[in-house]
């Protein structure tokens, strides 16, 4: 009975914290994602919705829910800008991980819709959910029962009036962004990630019917072949990238293409559990891991734009994190501010939304991480985040650890 009643409590101030239009966190060490340093005993006002002021310890808080941060660290919420979330039960496991905001990379039915417009209505807590919809992919599936207007594509979508019907339902459905492939699967045991799927001409007409709605394109590519010519398509992001060139690279810096190489997901490849454990994806991630970290560091020294990506659709089994993407990023050689702008403003850069979060910055979003300890210092505390705010909503509150008597 008292267990119960100390969570309905808990419950309850939870409500009221998230009803305030005010809330200033205080005593908090603020890594912005911008400065190579952090700002030390700082505090963070936050009003309906946006970060209004940032001050040091001891400014007036007269009016504002005070939430004290114990001298831990305040970093932009993370981007995963290459994520499969397709439930209620998903997007909040994304959430407390820190995402607050997530680029959906294709949902069956166009429940990546229904969650965004969930969030921007108030409905629901986080992750903003920047949508893909229905995957234009060479064989639907299942994916047809997802609107009538794809009845007639059962049996494949390939010619150039086909493409562009699934372009213009997606539109029509009021996606963000068109997700295509270049190149097969690499989850799947009886696919080849390196073959090629579209070719560069079908690509370069998915992404013309795209511009006429002012959506951009990304595309899913593990294979040279298939990375090059969605790059040359004019895609604006390659997924994976696996086995990708220098010559292909170098493309995609002239065109401003940005990488998206999911890395933790092909390390989940090599290990039982997680989203994927079959002995042929095991094998098959021994020879793609060190392929993809050779592209992630050629990319890294070209100045190619990184951004971090689960690739998860956050189930109840996944280990894919974007905090685990941001250390293996700084173990294959990058610093630890590039790794962690990789899942803040690269990210919010290749979304669009650069302008509106990315950046612990007077007149953005309040979307907010804190983690226990320095991240410059170790990175590997970047994965345990403690408190979550989305929109200036508070997500997560894991403190104080103590038990308040």
């Amino acid at each position: 009975m008292k267990k119960g009643l100390i969570l309905f409590i808990q419950f309850s101030l939870l409500i009221i914290i998230n009803g305030q239009n005010k809330i200033v966190l205080s005593n908090t060490n603020i890594i912005d994602g911008i400065s190579k340093s952090e700002k030390r005993n700082m505090m963070v006002f936050i009003s309906n919705g946006k970060i209004e002021s940032i001050k040091n310890n001891g400014s007036n808080t007269k009016g504002y829910y005070l939430v004290d941060l114990q001298g831990m660290y305040l970093l932009p919420g993370f981007i995963d800008a290459h994520t499969h979330i397709r439930s209620l039960d998903a997007a909040n496991r994304a959430l407390e991980s820190g995402v607050t905001t997530a680029r959906s990379a294709s949902t069956p039915n166009f429940q990546d819709i229904s969650i965004r417009e969930m969030v921007n209505s108030g409905g629901l807590i986080g992750p903003d959910m920047v949508a893909a919809g229905v995957f234009v992919t060479p064989d639907l599936g299942e994916t047809i029962l997802a609107d009538i207007r794809l009845k007639n594509l059962y049996s494949g979508v390939r010619t150039d009036d086909e493409l562009r019907k699934v372009v213009q339902v997606n539109a029509d459905r009021g996606v963000d962004f068109i997700k295509t492939r270049g190149t097969e699967r690499a989850g799947l045991p009886q696919t080849d990630p390196r073959k090629q799927t579209y070719t560069e001409s079908q690509l370069k007409i998915i992404v013309e019917e795209a511009r006429k709605f002012n959506i951009p394109v990304m595309a899913h590519a593990h294979g040279d072949e298939g990375g090059y010519a969605a790059v040359k398509a004019g895609v604006k992001s390659i997924e994976h990238g696996t086995y990708l060139t220098e010559r292909t690279l170098k493309l995609m810096k002239k065109m401003d293409t940005f990488l998206v190489p999911t890395f933790t997901t092909v390390v989940d490849l090599t290990q039982p559990g997680g989203d994927y454990d079959n002995p042929v994806l095991i094998i098959r991630g021994q020879h793609m891991l060190p392929s993809l970290e050779n592209t992630v560091k050629m990319a890294y020294k070209m100045g190619i734009k990184i951004a971090t990506g689960a690739d998860t659709g956050y189930g109840p089994n996944s280990t894919t994190r974007v905090g685990m993407e941001i250390t293996n990023f700084v173990n294959l050689g990058m610093k630890p501010l590039d790794a962690i702008q990789s899942a803040t403003i690269i990210g919010a850069e290749l979304l669009g939304i650069a302008n509106k979060t990315g950046t612990i910055s007077i007149g953005k979003e309040a979307d907010l991480i804190v983690v226990t300890s320095n991240p410059f210092n170790d990175i590997r505390t970047i994965q345990d985040v403690v408190f979550v705010m989305s929109n200036g909503r508070i997500a997560l509150n894991r403190l104080p650890f103590e038990i308040n008597k």
